[in-house]
């Protein structure tokens, strides 16, 4: 078992940070226009999508990455479709995990 992930999120929280902690940190931020507002508020989705992008269509063999489809991409679909739903990403998420966890589990993935 290695740790060089839990290396890679703690990088990415300490790149992400600053742009979550603005509006506790910067007084007055509703002031600022509507787009400022809109592209500090997906700053965090799309990392995360980044990530789930990499992890869900490339898979390492013989040290070479390849394209990869799996249960995986059953999983976003319906943390897609759920989180559109109930517009709530805990929910997605939570589902996605849940989803291929016990894909994995039974043995499908």
């Amino acid at each position: 078992m290695t740790t060089d992930l839990v290396l890679l999120a703690v990088l990415m929280g300490a790149v992400t940070y600053p742009s979550r902690a603005l509006p506790l940190l910067a007084p007055g931020i509703e002031r600022l226009p509507r787009w400022a507002l809109d592209y500090l508020q997906l700053v965090g989705p799309a990392v995360l999508a980044a990530l789930a992008a990499v992890s869900v269509m490339v898979v390492t063999t013989d040290d070479q990455p390849a394209f990869h489809v799996g249960v995986e991409w059953l999983a976003v679909l319906v943390s897609i479709a759920l989180m559109w739903w109930r517009h709530n990403l805990f929910y997605g998420l939570a589902t996605a995990v849940a989803l291929v966890a016990a894909a994995r589990y039974l043995g499908w993935a």
